[in-house]
């Protein structure tokens, strides 16, 4: 072998080398992304599937019942004055100038009519920015308020960017002890959220939680018990 057949063939051995050191390093680098972009979709979902679960719990405490549909859900709670309210009025006129209302039990507040429970009705999202219910956390877990549009595209999986998937939301009544109570579940599938992404880790994934009789997706709520708590929690 001569000097530059030499040179040609070491160089080429170092190409290869150098490579399969970068085909190692990125193959053993995927994974690690996936988890990490994994991670920051299901926090993206909980943010939305808590809002999606505040507005589910309006509208039961407005209509007794929760909504399976998310036009019906948003449009009522958006555009009717329908939650009643409860709030205390203080007759300051008659309070004498020793009584520290402050400092007596609202009940007996009440029988001597120091105070008096008014019934108005509100509109339900107006209420929940009142209570300061409608806020979800940033990339950096600073709470911030939704804006309308906002609310009305809490429907909307966040993940793929490129692409529109709702969340599948259900509402019924089931028979529980006796009782008829109300139930909702609103989730979303892996394989919709994970649209984009290795295709096969993403079946790793999924068959990794099916393992361990894990929903492989994100949820909040349950069709069959009266529980409201999300599986990101």
């Amino acid at each position: 072998m001569n000097k530059t057949t030499k040179i040609i063939v070491e160089l080429g051995l170092g190409i290869v080398i150098v490579g399969l050191g970068i085909w190692l390093y990125l193959s053993m680098m995927e994974p690690v992304k996936f988890d990490n972009e994994f991670n920051k979709r299901r926090a993206a979902c909980a943010e939305k599937l808590k809002v999606i679960r505040t507005l589910e719990e309006a509208y039961k405490l407005t209509y007794n019942c929760y909504c399976g549909d998310f036009d019906t859900l948003i449009n009522r709670l958006m555009n009717e004055d329908s939650m009643r309210v409860v709030s205390k009025v203080t007759n300051r006129d008659i309070i004498p100038e020793d009584v520290d209302i402050d400092m007596m039990p609202e009940l007996e507040a009440l029988k001597k009519g120091y105070i008096t429970r008014v019934e108005v009705y509100m509109n339900p999202i107006a209420k929940l920015r009142e209570d300061g219910k409608l806020k979800v956390a940033d990339a950096d877990g600073n709470l911030r308020e939704l804006s309308d549009e906002e609310v009305k595209d809490i429907c909307y999986v966040p993940y793929p960017k490129d692409k529109k998937y709702k969340f599948q939301l259900d509402a019924a009544q089931i028979e529980k002890n006796g009782f008829t109570v109300p139930v909702f579940e609103c989730k979303v599938d892996l394989i919709d959220l994970l649209a984009d992404m290795d295709h096969q880790l993403v079946i790793n994934k999924i068959s990794e939680l099916e393992s361990i009789n894990r929903y492989p997706g994100w949820k909040v709520g349950d069709m069959t018990q009266s529980i409201t708590d999300g599986n990101f929690e």
